[in-house]
């Protein structure tokens, strides 16, 4: 699918008088460490940046670029963080739902129409059209995503100065066999998620298979 494409749902409310639409991604579900990370974007209407898509299709360099691009058309932006005591605590699925609130309370243009990659979130007071694979069908939900993305990237990079044994820098918290034998090796760090187990190495494929790409570009 083409960038233009990415518009079809856009235009679907557009049309019918609907302009303020906010599409809302996540990043970090499946890490072993580190916050999870939403966005949501507002653009103007029959705005579009070439190039945007799903953020795992991108490379690191690319997405960054984006990032810039996106900040600079977007009509608003907001980013929602849940780190990873309250992931412990609530649970990772919960966790989600919660930072992509934030972000959507953290626009400063209120939306009429949220649109959200998967199939559970829920809002008290605007109308959610959820979209399983939203951040390929989506230019609002695939720009959400690289926002989200890149946000919690930079935050993983800063981790890595901070703990630098588990190379955060490089799998951003996901579960890498590297990763998996620093574990091992050091133990948790303060930001590693105490609810997600390690078992096997089955669960660490398992893990891998469930994670965005990582790319070291």
């Amino acid at each position: 699918m083409n960038t233009a494409d990415l518009l079809t749902v856009e235009r679907t409310f557009w049309s019918s008088g609907i302009t303020q639409i906010a599409g809302v991604d996540e990043a970090g579900r499946g890490p072993l460490a580190g916050p999870v990370v939403a966005a949501a974007v507002i653009f103007p209407r029959e705005m579009i940046i070439p190039g945007v898509n799903d953020s795992k299709q991108l490379t690191e360099k690319r997405r960054e670029v984006l990032f810039d691009e996106i900040q600079r058309y977007a009509a608003a932006v907001g980013v929602g963080i849940v780190g990873h005591e309250v992931i412990d605590r609530i649970n990772i699925l919960q966790a989600s739902m919660l930072a992509m609130h934030k972000a959507v309370d953290n626009l400063f243009i209120p939306p009429q129409q949220l649109l959200v990659d998967g199939n559970f979130f829920a809002h008290e007071t605007i109308p959610v059209e959820n979209i399983i694979r939203g951040d390929t069908l989506s230019h609002s939900i695939a720009a959400a995503s690289i926002i989200a993305k890149v946000t919690r990237d930079r935050m993983m990079r800063e981790f890595d100065r901070e703990f630098p044994d588990y190379g955060f820098g490089k799998h951003k918290g996901y579960g890498t066999r590297a990763h998996i034998e620093a574990i091992r090796r050091y133990g948790f760090c303060p930001i590693h998620r105490r609810s997600f187990h390690i078992s096997s190495d089955e669960h660490l494929e398992h893990r891998k298979n469930e994670s965005e790409s990582i790319t070291t570009e």
